[in-house]
């Protein structure tokens, strides 16, 4: 048969698997991905869509996508005689037990219950007694193949992403502030994405996506932009870099676009005559905030940080 794309078999057999592992896929804010789930079946003998949903709880767990609890799918048949009694229920048929069987049940869920069923039939209906002993063996099938299957092989999700993929981390900021992260003509935002190698996506609702693959960078952004979003509180710690010596001070840089001045008799604890004699461009210090001084302005102190940090 010529492969064109997936028919309407493959089609019924994916969004079954796919309402079996919804329930249990993380939120959106948990997990910031899209997700996609393959599953290349060579031979079809029994099941194929509670196949894919094994397998693709093994997936999702392997590729670090933190799903709440694993999901296991069964099928199981039915054989009937001439009277309401006599008939034989199947666990995981084969295809022949397909083709001539009266029955198709796929249930499909994790230790605490169900989460997607299907049932074809070919006869008219099921007596409860069947109904009974199908979910009762699906059950202990479902909990053989979690117990000794999934979770022998991959007992719960990885705690990350694999390294060569795209890392996500999301924040949320004062959307009054999306303008002082972002910069006149994005001078603010882009001098972040160069230095640390990430992309940014802020949504205007405040909302802050940090793409990129390389941790260091990541975390070096998020603190970028929480500086810039945050207001400078009386008593709280910064570091930076100086980027600016003037007679009177310094001004430090503690994220691109966001600086502050520290005055001359706040860098040292003894009396200095010039800023150069303490500081040079590009040193990298921590410093307290004081507050609004009479003018209105925030003002940092060097002096008092390193009492702390020394």
């Amino acid at each position: 048969k010529v492969s064109r794309g997936p028919g309407r078999r493959e089609i019924g057999h994916g969004a079954l698997a796919e309402r079996a592992l919804v329930p249990v896929l993380p939120s959106e804010e948990e997990f910031p991905y899209a997700i996609r789930t393959v599953s290349e079946t060579f031979e079809s003998n029994g099941s194929t869509s509670q196949a894919s949903v094994c397998a693709s709880t093994m997936s999702l767990m392997a590729a670090g996508v933190p799903i709440s609890k694993p999901v296991a799918g069964i099928s199981c048949g039915l054989v009937t005689g001439d009277t309401d009694d006599d008939y034989i229920v199947l666990t995981d048929i084969q295809g022949l037990e397909d083709f001539f069987g009266d029955m198709d049940f796929k249930v499909a869920g994790t230790h605490d219950g169900i989460t997607a069923i299907q049932m074809d039939i070919k006869i008219h209906g099921l007596t409860p007694a069947i109904v009974k002993e199908a979910f009762e063996k699906t059950k202990a099938a479902r909990e053989y193949i979690l117990t000794e299957v999934i979770e022998k092989t991959i007992p719960a999700p990885r705690p990350e992403v694999s390294l060569y993929a795209p890392k996500i981390i999301q924040i949320k900021i004062d959307p009054e502030k999306i303008g002082e992260v972002v910069g006149q003509r994005g001078k603010t935002i882009n001098a972040i994405i160069a230095e640390t190698g990430v992309k940014i996506d802020i949504t205007d609702d405040g909302a802050v996506s940090i793409c990129g693959v390389e941790p260091e960078g990541m975390a070096l952004a998020k603190k970028y932009v929480e500086t810039i979003a945050s207001d400078f509180e009386e008593g709280a710690y910064y570091e930076g870099k100086v980027v600016s010596i003037k007679e009177f001070g310094a001004f430090v840089e503690f994220a691109p676009g966001k600086d502050g001045m520290v005055h001359i008799s706040k860098i040292a604890k003894e009396r200095i005559e010039h800023v150069e004699d303490v500081l040079t461009l590009g040193d990298r210090v921590r410093v307290k905030c004081l507050g609004k001084d009479k003018m209105g302005r925030i003002s940092f102190s060097i002096k008092d940080a390193e009492q702390v940090f020394d």
